[in-house]
């Protein structure tokens, strides 16, 4: 089952995967501002990860000192050869956990819900079956992937419909996390709750049933209430059962994670399936302000700020870290979803934030892009 664990890429996985694809493309520099004069470390570095692992193309965005710079690599569509440009809207895949756990601890510091909370208090009955029990499973233990609950996209069923050729045929069918979540529950869990760590989906869904729960609200509201529209996120979304991509944004190519030999387009598809764990879709510059206002305070306080953030470079709460090789660490996710990967990273400063997005999904060894621009 490799070939699915690319698209369920784990918080900090920061020397983990960024895809492949088809075409060349110069580096086309837009709106160069800010800190690091002309980031040459960074555009040298993309270009050499589009040519050299054959990608479509990719963007990237920064924000230093709150100001930003952009810039494109390779293509949006191998047909055409259109460039990408740094304004387009992609999909994130699993940073949307970070978004997801952000609202969860809001709700903990309003003294809402508690992270040491048992899943069975907010979801009863939901979690039961084949040794898996709510009322022995936390919710700090959702966030932090150490519930041992089966990641559902592991399911045979769920990989045949969503990491094969038979995805083409199921790109547009509409997923309840409800179901999910039974289809998590049909396998034993991997270990007892609090012992270990598995990177899940399945927990993600849960925190957003419980976000739901608590709130009265679907997660998504909550999302576009609490964070979005506060700090002014307008070209971020949760498109929901939407199949389509707001203008401008890239055609998408996947190789179905080793399902496919040859890379298809997938630009449209019903993100239903991965819900509250990578739903929604964003920009460079939304993501960067989105990282670099959670790591001020600007969404959540100290105490749950605290909580968040792994010590001494363990898990984190929807949130990882990796300290690079000039000694610099760098917090934040990747993400990954047919069509698209995205790595988003900040300092814990929150002064220095990176967005980097590839329209394909099979990227390996980006880290030299993050090598290159927080240590230049």
């Amino acid at each position: 089952m490799a070939r699915w664990r690319a698209l369920r890429r784990g918080a900090g996985a920061v020397a983990a995967a960024v895809a492949a694809a088809v075409a060349l493309g110069t580096v086309t520099p837009a709106a160069a501002a800010g800190g690091r004069g002309a980031h040459g470390a960074t555009r040298t570095a993309m270009a050499e990860l589009v040519h050299g692992q054959d990608l479509p193309g990719a963007i990237a965005g920064a924000r230093e000192d709150g100001a930003g710079w952009t810039t494109a690599v390779g293509v949006a569509d191998t047909a055409t050869g259109r460039p990408r440009s740094p304004r387009e809207r992609f999909r994130i895949g699993s940073v949307t956990k970070t978004f997801t756990a952000t609202v969860v601890l809001q709700l903990r510091a309003e003294g809402r819900l508690g992270l040491d909370d048992p899943v069975e208090r907010w979801l009863p009955g939901v979690v039961r079956g084949n040794g898996n029990l709510g009322a022995a499973i936390t919710v700090r233990q959702l966030l932090g992937h150490t519930s041992g609950l089966f990641s559902f996209d592991e399911d045979p069923e769920m990989i045949r419909l969503l990491a094969g050729p038979d995805f083409l045929a199921h790109r547009y069918d509409t997923y309840r996390p409800e179901d999910l979540v039974r289809t998590a529950l049909a396998h034993p869990p991997l270990f007892p709750a609090g012992t270990s760590r598995s990177y899940s989906n399945t927990n993600y869904l849960l925190a957003g049933m419980i976000i739901a729960e608590v709130t009265g609200r679907p997660y998504g509201e909550e999302i576009e209430r609490r964070i979005l529209r506060p700090l002014g996120l307008t070209s971020t979304s949760l498109p929901g059962t939407a199949a389509g991509l707001p203008h401008p944004h890239a055609l998408g190519y996947s190789k179905l994670f080793g399902g496919s030999p040859a890379p298809l387009e997938t630009t449209r598809l019903n993100p239903s399936w991965a819900g509250a764990a990578g739903e929604m879709i964003s920009t460079t510059a939304d993501l960067t302000r989105f990282h670099s206002a959670l790591m001020r305070g600007q969404l959540l306080p100290r105490a749950e700020l605290d909580e968040m953030l792994p010590a001494a470079g363990g898990p984190g709460l929807g949130i990882g870290s990796v300290t690079l090789g000039c000694g610099i660490t760098v917090w934040g996710h990747t993400g990954g979803i047919h069509g698209s990967t995205t790595v988003s990273l900040t300092t814990r400063d929150g002064r220095h934030a990176f967005a980097l997005n590839v329209n394909a999904d099979w990227l390996e060894h980006e880290r030299p892009v993050a090598e290159a621009e927080f240590c230049g």
